[in-house]
């Protein structure tokens, strides 16, 4: 069967695995690797070993496949922007033209941050906030309930410094650099540390520390958040950031942008996926095996989360780093394993690489941070690349990003209902 061909329309049709490969056009290990990505749902029948795949949603999933390679209507091939920002190519990303994994390795989130922004590198780069924002930040932030998560206070923080700034208008290139370096550390000023004697002072992942575990700080653990916060300031046009991006087309001020960015982070398929690997390891840990935890997420039909990214067939270079930082911090070393037996019992059913989101969640868990920590370090980082983009996009024409729909609803006149 080639994949042009319309499969035949019986009710409930099961095509096995190598049918689907057939008519996907694909190998059987990356229709596996569809079903860990959430692409494609599978299920094993009663008294059967292999899964089986709803025909109806592979053909779906050929249908988009086949428009995206064509760059159809509808499919989001249409939509290219222009960036001088990441690159992302064979396993590797790169930050205005330099090796993001160098950079990260040898320079603080900081010094990323305005790598991204100006194309230069400042060293010793340091960002500090007004004492009057953060305090109308904190008081917006103390105002929700006990129950917000972090990405509802980095929000209402970003809305509250906003109020409080009167050119936030000023759109021109140095303004909003100002503002970039002013908004992230109130963002992290705002979350409430979990450290009673918490202090302000040094470099953002030192602050950042004290309001992710009460758990004293160490050289190894701040390495790797600072190194954390680094790698994942951008990843081209994710989600979020193509929100930041239409809002900044809008000519929103980057306070707004901002917000629009964390809007979109906060849903499941975005900056949640390392918590739900975080609360994966504590149950291999607690079972000691990841087998049953494995197996109960294929058999729910759930990718396993932590593994696999749709833009690095091989290994993700932000997993690589984090992973081998964690080497050096010793009370990393069961979550560590955890993870690797994570990988390996799914390398049965499908041979997947582990992500950053794996590798947040072997950090997080390690250091006593609840399964929230991975996505407030990620919007955290994220802010950086936002800012960056939104810069960009200042200099474009407003309101260019204004795709066309593809209507596929009933044709008019219709009549009115009655």
């Amino acid at each position: 069967m080639r994949d042009h061909d319309p499969l035949p329309h019986r009710p409930g049709r099961r095509l096995t695995t190598k049918e689907t490969a057939e008519v996907l056009g694909v190998k059987p290990e990356t229709v596996y690797a569809y079903v860990s990505r959430g692409l494609l749902g599978s299920r094993r029948e009663p008294g059967g070993r292999a899964s089986t795949f709803d025909a109806k949603e592979v053909e779906a999933l050929a249908r988009r496949n086949r428009r995206e390679a064509a760059g159809s209507p509808g499919s989001g091939g249409d939509l290219s922007v222009r960036t001088r920002i990441t690159l992302i190519e064979k396993d590797s990303y790169y930050f205005r033209g330099v090796d993001a994994v160098e950079l990260a390795t040898r320079h603080s989130y900081e010094e990323v941050a305005e790598w991204l922004w100006t194309g230069r590198l400042v060293p010793g780069a340091a960002f500090t906030a007004p004492g009057a924002t953060v305090e109308t930040a904190r008081h917006a932030v103390r105002a929700l309930s006990e129950h917000a998560s972090p990405v509802d206070r980095l929000r209402v923080a970003a809305i509250a410094a906003a109020a409080e700034d009167p050119l936030r208008f000023d759109l021109s290139g140095e303004a909003v650099l100002n503002t970039a370096r002013t908004l992230i550390p109130t963002l992290v000023a705002a979350l409430p540390p979990v450290a009673q004697r918490h202090e302000d002072g040094g470099p953002l992942a030192h602050r950042l520390w004290g309001r992710l575990t009460g758990r004293p700080a160490d050289e190894a653990s701040l390495r790797v958040l600072d190194t954390a916060l680094a790698l994942l300031a951008d990843h081209d046009l994710a989600a979020s950031t193509l929100a930041v991006r239409v809002a900044a087309s809008a000519r929103a001020h980057p306070y707004a942008a901002v917000s629009a960015g964390l809007g979109v982070l906060e849903g499941p398929l975005h900056g949640a996926a390392s918590g739900l690997a975080h609360r994966m390891l504590l149950d291999v840990l607690d079972q000691g095996t990841a087998v049953p935890v494995i197996a109960d997420e294929l058999r729910a039909g759930r990718r396993v989360p932590g593994l696999g990214h749709r833009l690095y067939p091989g290994e993700d270079p932000r997993a690589r780093v984090l992973f081998g930082l964690l080497e050096r911090v010793p009370q990393a070393e069961p979550a560590l394993l955890a993870a690797r037996d994570v990988v390996a019992t799914t390398a049965r059913h499908t041979p997947l690489h582990a992500n950053v989101d794996l590798a947040l969640a072997v950090f997080t868990a390690s250091c006593g941070m609840p399964a929230t920590a991975g996505e407030t370090i990620f919007a955290v980082a994220r802010t950086a690349g936002w800012i960056a983009h939104a810069l960009e996009e200042y200099g474009e024409r407003p309101l260019r990003m204004r795709p066309s729909g593809h209507y596929v609803g009933p044709r008019p006149p219709q009549p009115l209902p009655e």
